[in-house]
């Protein structure tokens, strides 16, 4: 199973991610985990490359996904599990200005502006829900989906 973890900047999508990691692999099921982070160029052609080395191993992928292409070109890999982590405009500028590596705030304006309709499996707000409520979601959707 891949479950590609897309959303706006600082929505929570990579904390999100890894905790949910952590309880799987807790619980017996490990994942391997990929942060858009790690790449600096190219990055959902790594992402791609990456895990089409490995395509039945149970992944969660972290990154915007922005692009309808980006998301889709994933789908030809299998079992592909979309989860849409999202936060107001406004939430997302004020996290993004207390990470201790920010981006540009013009780039969260953009991606916020220019994401693509999205269809996911599994929409995660983290304007309502806690760090702790949305692992709980993002959880418990993996379990049932496998």
């Amino acid at each position: 199973m891949i479950v590609l973890v897309c959303g706006p900047p600082a929505a929570g999508k990579t904390t999100i991610a890894t905790l949910a990691r952590e309880r799987l692999a807790a619980d017996g099921r490990p994942f391997r985990l990929l942060h858009s982070d790690e790449y600096s160029r190219r990055t959902y052609e790594r992402l791609f490359a990456r895990v089409a080395e490995d395509p039945d191993a149970d992944w969660i992928v972290d990154g915007t996904f922005y692009r309808r292409e980006w998301r889709d070109r994933f789908r030809d890999l299998g079992d592909v599990r979309v989860v849409h982590v999202t936060a107001s405009l406004a939430t997302c500028l004020a996290r993004n200005r207390d990470r201790e590596e920010s981006i540009d705030e013009q780039g969260v304006h953009v991606v916020y502006r220019e994401f693509d309709r999205i269809d996911p499996d599994l929409t995660v707000d983290t304007d309502e829900l806690t760090v702790e409520q949305a692992t709980d979601r993002l959880v418990g959707a993996i379990q049932r989906w496998t």
